[in-house]
């Protein structure tokens, strides 16, 4: 388990995330109902950089990788 103070921190600076980019936890609780992130769903990700680059890739989600979010999803709730 991680220090106290670093868990703080970094809790705050969660906050401050959510406060500047209020969609994305919005998008990521809408991701992460059931049946959303099936097997054989794509996940498509885009970045566009400061001076106009654009970097793109795609993944098709296993089954491998439904259980890692899942077990990801159980470390994130409190009292883990």
């Amino acid at each position: 388990m991680q220090n106290p103070m670093e868990m703080m921190k970094i809790l705050g600076m969660w906050n401050t995330f959510k406060s500047n980019h209020p969609k994305f936890p919005k998008f990521m609780a809408a991701a992460s109902q059931p049946g959303v992130m099936a097997e054989d769903t794509i996940i498509e990700v885009k970045i566009t950089t400061a001076d106009g680059r654009s970097l793109e890739t795609n993944l098709k989600i296993k089954a491998s990788d439904i259980e890692l979010f899942q077990q990801l999803k159980e470390l994130s709730r409190p009292g883990n």
